[in-house]
This record gives structure tokens, C-alpha cells and sequence, in this order.
């Protein structure tokens, strides 16, 4: 049996993580997470909701580099994890909803790797 971490649902959930993350620290300054039924619901339909996100990923990068320190430094490496977490061929727009648990693991270990890197950005 493979690890959960080299799944589909998994990767999902690790870029809505970081997408989330990206939003946070532009509009607040801060990483904050979502509740869990906001994971959950995005779990549903990955590709859109990721895809919704993206779009305004590049604003939310200058916004949150501008604010210079830590804050800076954690979005240069939130924005790698998001080019990392996007795999080099299409994917597919099919529901991980069977899977919605792995979506969320994805997200927490995301989050957690955040919490721990930058513990005075977290909320």
C-alpha cells in the first residue's frame, strides 16, 4: 500500500494549504488556517476551488512580500510550495470527495509545517 502523501487527495489538500496561507498573510499579515468545514467543502471540488484561488496568487505574493520581514520570507516559500504542489501535466477535474479525509491531512500537514516555520506569523 502506497503513502497518503503520494495521492492525489493528498497534493490537493496541500495546495489549498498553501493557497490559504498566501491569502492569509496578504490580507492579515498573519497565517491563518480555515475552519474544517471549509476544508471539508473544498475537498468537494479541489480543482475549482483551487483554481479560484490561483488567480489572484501573484497580487497576494507582492502584497505579502511588501510587507517585508517575516512575513516576506514566508511568502517566498509559501509560493515555491504552491509551484511544487501544481504536477507538470493536467490533472483531473474528478471529485476526491471518497477521499476527503487524505484533502484534509494534506491541509493540516501543511498548515502544521507553517505553524512551525513561522510561529509568530500563525494564528
Amino acid at each position: 500500500m502506497g503513502r497518503i502523501e503520494d495521492g492525489m487527495p493528498y497534493r490537493w489538500g496541500q495546495l489549498y494549504g498553501a493557497l490559504v496561507a498566501m491569502r492569509s498573510l496578504a490580507g492579515a499579515g498573519r497565517i491563518v488556517s480555515v475552519p474544517a468545514t471549509r476544508v471539508t467543502a473544498a475537498a468537494d471540488n479541489p480543482y475549482n476551488v483551487c483554481w479560484g484561488l490561483l488567480r489572484d496568487v501573484g497580487h497576494q505574493l507582492l502584497a505579502a512580500r511588501e510587507r517585508g520581514g517575516a512575513a516576506a520570507d514566508a511568502a517566498a516559500v509559501i509560493m515555491d510550495d504552491i509551484a511544487r504542489s501544481i504536477p507538470p501535466r493536467r490533472e483531473s477535474k474528478s471529485n476526491v470527495t471518497p477521499q476527503a479525509a487524505v484533502f484534509s491531512q494534506g491541509y493540516e500537514d501543511r498548515f502544521a509545517a507553517y505553524r512551525k516555520a513561522w510561529e509568530s506569523l500563525t494564528g
